[in-house]
């Protein structure tokens, strides 16, 4: 079977591997769209925190099922996967946060990932399709990664917030902001895409920070309060610490996006809110289940956010090209 594996940062090397074999507690699952994610363009470029090569990328997944002992999966059947393989005993997955555990092995992260025919995952982690379509499958995952900010966030019906950054996760933010009832701002300094979000993603108020008074207008949004909550899908250094400075008093600030530098603020500023500042990782099975019902219940629609597609067979030669500004990608689909 074919298999793709960055080998070094900028170099992709296809290869021929044997189909794998299920072991006990694992599945085959032949691997049919891959969901193009920030982490893999980074890995890449060869600025993803916590990575190593050679690597197999790819985690954002529709598949479907081969042979295995997953319950109640036939062969042929459409899936997704949760790709946070946790260990089920550190204090985080006895707590029920396997998203944070303390072994984590994320699928094309911290091992090899989805680009091939055919990989072996834990059992464990199939998610059945809930008659989603491929492409909807395969965007499950970034949107878990929104839905579970929003959770942690605990966004109230009328709170008006701040999303830092308008790529797929921040997409995935505004979306489930808006379904807990909140009136989202978005900040980003491309204007197209802030202007792809007016159009698809039913954003009315957006904030490009480069030309425009970002504490004037979050002033005049929320009427002189400032966002009552603050997340951040950037991964900028930048942007992130200029963030601290958006929060209203008794605010939230959440860290979706990952850099890393040191954060940096102003302890007074910060205390006298007596803000709240936490990080957000991954999402859990709960969070994908959340995340599938708003798709096939028509509450969200993301599909928009499939901007580029291509073949298994071109990301050798197509796979660079994502990367650059000017193709105005905002989400990349590779069908195998």
């Amino acid at each position: 079977m074919k298999v793709i594996v960055c080998q070094t940062p900028g170099s992709f090397e296809l290869i021929e591997k044997e189909m794998p074999v299920a072991a006990p507690g694992y599945s085959i699952i032949q691997i049919r769209r891959i969901g193009v994610c920030g982490t893999d363009l980074h890995a890449f470029a060869g600025n993803q925190p916590f990575f190593s090569y050679p690597r197999v990328l790819g985690h954002e997944l529709a598949a479907e099922f081969v042979e295995g002992d997953a319950e109640g999966f036939v062969n042929g059947e459409a899936l997704t996967i949760v790709p946070y393989f946790n260990c089920g005993n550190c204090i985080a997955c006895r707590n029920g946060k396997p998203n944070c555990c303390k072994a984590i092995k994320v699928f094309g992260v911290h091992i090899d990932g989805g680009m091939a025919a055919y990989v072996s995952v834990p059992s464990y982690a199939l998610v059945k399709s809930g008659g989603l379509t491929l492409d909807q499958l395969a965007l499950v995952e970034p949107l878990a990664i929104g839905a579970h900010a929003v959770t942690r966030a605990e966004i109230k019906p009328g709170e008006k917030i701040l999303v830092v950054g308008a790529g797929p996760i921040g997409i995935g933010l505004v979306l489930f902001a808006q379904m807990a009832g909140a009136e989202v701002i978005l900040m980003d300094t491309n204007d197209e895409r802030l202007q792809f979000c007016r159009n698809h993603f039913a954003v009315s108020t957006t904030i490009n920070p480069q030309h425009q008074d970002a504490m004037a207008m979050l002033m005049e949004f929320t009427t002189g309060d400032m966002p009552s909550v603050v997340i951040d899908a950037t991964g900028n250094q930048r942007a992130i610490n200029n963030a601290f400075g958006y929060m209203s008093h008794g605010g939230k600030y959440i860290l979706v996006g990952l850099q890393l530098g040191e954060i940096s603020f102003s302890h007074p500023e910060f205390h006298k809110r007596e803000a709240t500042l936490m990080s957000s990782r991954n999402a859990t099975k709960a969070d994908f289940s959340h995340v599938m019902t708003a798709i096939a219940s028509g509450q969200i629609n993301p599909l928009p956010m499939i901007t580029h597609q291509l073949l298994f067979d071109d990301v050798m030669s197509k796979f660079s090209a994502l990367s650059d500004p000017s193709n105005k990608v905002v989400k990349a689909m590779i069908d195998c």
